[in-house]
Formats: structure tokens, sequence, C-alpha cells
């Protein structure tokens, strides 16, 4: 006997009963994972509360303010330096350049102000423009030659850290030197004391940084535009967003961030070294990935960079408190920066 159309329409319904997805029968994993997926600063926050537990058990005076003002200088110059590579991976790029983008910045700023004898501004000024000029050229080769990331800024990386040094002779500028000529360099290594801890201005710099990033990643068009060209750069495209454009203006935006971290590298150091901060680029991009933020770019909170940046720096110096050896506490970021990874490959696997 031939299936009536009625025959149909009820084997369509029961397909259709067992095809839909009913939230409610999530399991506590599928829940956890779907939040994780909305909130991407939550898996950051937890496991810097889970780091500052048990370093303060196992370590002595790790909950000091000294140790934590101590922290926040450390992972000042790291965290100005997250925020320039967040930009890049959020258009599912990366940037292996920021770093020597930061030095080449700083040692132009120092050469200019101390030995050239430009006004201390005029010469920083210039420092910002050079390192916005090297990220803009990262930009365009990725765009109009339509290179790999990866590859662009690994070229560069090593063609921005051989004209620091061409520039700056293998020389370094004393911080005495610098104090005579133009002591405006040093000035966010300025301390301040507060509740029994001593902070810089660049650590102020540094928050500042992040709350002006956050507030144009998450409340303007260009944020949103970053966003889409890293979620899905064609769709983005046919949605009218000028995908080449923005993606020039993200490194050229990212050079000048590593030029500020490069003023206050100036700082941190009391004196421009061509040869500092050297793997500040694979620094950086530990704090974004353990911060939250997905290689594959489109997800992803500035402030998570900036959780990062501390978790690191909660790593190293509970290790050290604790009698770590160096060679453990490489190895212990190491094993962070992989099971970071891995949890954001499952967190990727969520239903939207």
């Amino acid at each position: 006997m031939a299936d009536t159309p009625d025959d149909y329409d009820k084997a369509a319904s029961r397909a259709g009963d067992f095809a839909r997805f009913d939230p409610s029968r999530r399991g506590a994993m599928d829940r956890v994972q779907a939040f994780l997926h909305s909130y991407p600063i939550a898996a950051p926050l937890m496991v810097l509360a889970l780091s500052l537990g048990i370093f303060g058990l196992i370590a002595d005076n790790f909950f000091t303010p000294f140790n934590f003002s101590l922290i926040i200088q450390q992972v000042t110059v790291i965290g100005i330096l997250g925020i320039a590579q967040t930009l890049i991976i959020l258009t599912a790029g990366i940037d292996l350049s920021v770093a020597a983008i930061m030095v080449l910045s700083s040692v132009v700023m120092g050469r200019l102000g101390v030995e050239v004898g430009l006004p201390s501004g005029l010469a920083i000024l210039v420092g910002m423009v050079v390192g916005c000029a090297c990220g803009a050229v990262n930009g365009l080769l990725v765009t109009r030659f339509r290179l790999p990331p990866f590859i662009v800024t690994l070229g560069t990386w090593s063609i921005f850290f051989a004209l620091t040094l061409w520039y700056s002779g293998a020389q370094s500028i004393r911080s005495s030197d610098i104090d005579a000529q133009a002591p405006l360099l040093k000035f966010w290594g300025e301390r301040v004391g507060m509740f029994g801890a001593q902070l810089t201005y660049g650590s102020f710099l540094m928050v500042f940084l992040f709350a002006v990033f956050w507030y144009l990643l998450n409340w303007t068009p260009w944020g949103r535009a970053v966003y889409a060209v890293g979620d899905d750069k064609e769709a983005a495209e046919l949605a009218g967003i000028r995908a080449d454009r923005t993606l020039v203006s993200v490194y050229a935006v990212a050079g000048l961030v590593c030029a500020i971290g490069g003023w206050v590298a100036i700082g941190r150091l009391g004196s421009v070294s061509p040869q500092s901060f050297y793997e500040g680029n694979l620094n950086a991009i530990t704090a974004v990935v353990i911060g939250g933020c997905s290689l594959f770019g489109g997800r992803g909170a500035i402030f998570g960079t900036l959780i990062g940046a501390i978790t690191v720096g909660v790593f190293r110096s509970g290790l050290k408190l604790a009698g770590v050896e160096v060679l453990w506490q490489e190895f212990a970021v190491g094993v962070l920066i992989i099971t970071a990874v891995a949890l954001d490959q499952w967190i990727r696997k969520t239903s939207k």
C-alpha cells in the first residue's frame, strides 16, 4: 500500500522531534563550554584566581603589596605589547615583529633626544611615527601582496632588529646621559607609593591603554570591523567593510602601541638598549593566548590580555618565591600556553 501524505507528515514530525535540540538536556560540561564561549574573559579570570590561591599557599611573602607591585612593574611593557598583539590576532593574523618595532622606536627616541639634541617631545613624536610606519609596512605587505602575516612579520622582525643595530651602532645609551639631555624619556619609569606598594607611571599608562582599546573595540565601528574581519573576511567584505583598509589600520595602530611601549621600556630600564626585550614578541603572544583570545581570530577580549600578562607574572613570581629554578619556571609557562590553546580549541567547538 502506498504511503499517504499524512504518513509523510507524521514521519517528518517524528524526525523533527529527534533532531530538535533541547537546551535543558545539555550536560554540565556543555553548559560550561557555552558559558566560556559567551564570556571569553571568564576562563583567564579563573586561571588567575587559581594561580593566586595556589601560590599564596606554597610561596612565602606572596601576598604582600611589594610583591604585587613588582609583578605589575614586570608585566607593564609586555602588557602594552600584548595590546598590539591582540589587535593583530583578532584579525586572524599574528605579529612576530612587535618587540622589534618597540626597540627600534626606543632607539630612535634615545638617539634623537640624547645624541642629536632634539627636544625630548619631538624625539618621542618621531619615534611614534617610526613605530606606526613599521606597522603600516607589515599591513601593506599582508594586504597588497597577500602574504601570510606569520611570514611577513617573521621577515620584518629580522629587518627591524638589523636596522636597530645599524642605527644604534649596537651601543646602549646610559641612564646618566638621558638624565642630562632628555629626562622626559624616563618619565614612565617614575615611581609613586600607594598602600605600601611602589608603582610606576608606566603601569598606570598600561591600564589606561587597555581601557582605551576596550572602548575602541567594543563601542566604535572600527572595533566592530576588526572583529568582523577576523571572524570571516569574505563575509565582512560582503557586508560593506573595507577589509584591507581595516587590516592596514590595525597593523599601523599596533605599531604605534609598540612605540608607546618603547617609551615605557626606556623608563623601565633607565637606559636605551638595542638588544633589550628581544623575546618580547613571544611573551606578548603568551599573554594574548592565556588571556583567551582565539588564534583563529574574531573572538577575544582586550582585558583578557591584561589578565594573561598578570597571570604569567604571577606564575614567575610565585615559582621564584617557592624556590623553583628558572628552567622549571619556563617549563611551567610552556605548559600553561599549551593548556590555554587546548582550552580555546575546546571552547570553539560549542554551538553558538
